[in-house]
């Protein structure tokens, strides 16, 4: 088995053995470690020895193993006999060759608790349901391993103490905590998508994962549609990925980018979902999203981009989510439809309304598209630079730099 298909499959298989575990025993966070462990034996023995006949049943009983260790080290510290019957359990040799039911959402909605904060339910849905190891999560966020192993004890430390349950959501439960679980995944694609730091422009494992959980979300709740929205939404945005860097990994815009080299497939796959999605359930912020990334795959070229359409898409957008990114890219939406200088005039009291666009370097780069199309090319040079001074992202920073440079001197 290739390196790639084995992580694939150690992937898809570490949320069901998680929930087999702690269906079965309780202890949460015990559980998840013991799965990390049996991940990793698993890494290194079905390598070399090829898949076992039943993966699944191979991992329960590796993990049940590990929480057996476990418990034993407990007991010799105490001084005291571990209760045999509470040993027995794990201890079976023939585990469920698979689990009765999908626990995908039972675990993120866990996992993205409402004690925890946005930074730690990001780091504990890549390890408990993506079976990401503390070291891969480090290297996908830009942050040291310790960090990571941190985040998620002290994340599954809040979850045991605020007494959560891992168990089959109540439909209340689901509709009260889903919207989270939402979030966590976008976040999780944004990074992959738009790295907030590094020399490179994407991170495309964290983004491949974040499609890969919400398509298992979306599968145990088909029908919602945000959670359909936030699929389509995904999967139009990483169709792009191919053409947004130049081989040397500088950042190449939307509208100049070879549409050739877009994911035709993933187009085709996230135009149905949203349009199935948008005929059957009520509109929601992803599914507005989604629909606009949908006008954009859909033009044969920049040119041809229906801007009218993505401009009414986001004042319905502003209307029912609105937010900081919501309002930048609608003003860059009226500049294409009505013109650089009524979004100019926008954008000034938006900023002026909204404290979270002050200072942010988004603002100053289209304060500075704005001013070029409008020949005030001194000005859109300082914004420019100001923007590239403010952003952690390296190809951000040399693209703002570039246009910069090729601003013409007033």
């Amino acid at each position: 088995m290739g390196e790639r298909a084995l992580e694939t499959a150690l992937r898809d298989l570490a949320p069901q053995v998680l929930g087999v575990l702690t269906r079965r025993h309780g202890r949460f966070d015990e559980c998840e470690d013991a799965v990390q462990e049996a991940l990793l034996a698993a890494s290194t023995t079905w390598s070399e020895q090829g898949l076992p006949a039943n993966p699944t049943g191979w991992l329960i009983t590796a993990a049940s193993r590990r929480l057996v260790d476990t418990w034993r080290q407990e007991a010799a510290r105490r001084r005291r006999e571990t209760d045999d019957a509470l040993l027995a359990g794990p201890r079976a040799e023939a585990p469920d060759p698979a689990p009765a039911q999908d626990d995908t959402l039972a675990l993120l909605l866990l996992c993205c608790h409402p004690t925890l904060s946005p930074s730690a339910q990001v780091a504990l849905t890549l390890r408990a349901v993506g079976g990401l190891s503390s070291a891969e999560i480090g290297r996908a966020l830009l942050v040291p391993e310790a960090t990571v192993a941190q985040r998620v004890s002290r994340a599954k430390a809040r979850i045991r103490a605020a007494g959560a349950r891992f168990h089959e959501p109540t439909a209340e439960e689901r509709a009260h905590r889903l919207p989270a679980v939402l979030h966590v995944l976008y976040l999780i694609f944004n990074e992959g998508h738009t790295a907030s730091s590094g020399p490179a422009l994407h991170r495309p494992e964290l983004a491949a994962e974040a499609v890969r959980l919400a398509r298992q979300l979306h599968a145990a709740v088909p029908d919602d549609g945000e959670t359909a929205g936030l699929l389509a939404l995904m999967l139009l945005t990483d169709a792009r990925r191919p053409a947004r860097t130049r081989p040397d990994g500088a950042l190449v815009p939307l509208a100049e980018q070879d549409r050739g080299r877009w994911d035709r497939a993933a187009i085709d796959e996230g135009v149905a979902l949203i349009t199935e999605t948008l005929a059957t359930a009520p509109p929601g912020p992803f599914q507005l999203q989604a629909a606009i990334a949908a006008v954009h795959d859909e033009a044969p070229s920049a040119a041809e981009t229906d801007w009218p359409q993505i401009l009414a898409l986001y004042e319905l957008l502003a209307a029912l989510a609105p937010g900081p990114m919501v309002t930048l890219n609608r003003v860059v939406a009226v500049a294409m439809v009505q013109g650089p200088e009524v979004a100019l005039g926008q954008l000034s009291v938006a900023v002026d309304r909204d404290a979270a666009l002050a200072g942010h370097h988004r603002v100053d780069a289209v304060r500075a598209h704005l001013l070029d199309e409008l020949g005030d090319h001194d000005a859109a040079r300082e914004h420019y630079r100001r923007a590239a001074r403010n952003t952690l992202s390296l190809p951000e920073q040399r693209y703002l730099l570039a246009r910069a440079a090729a601003s013409r001197p007033g």
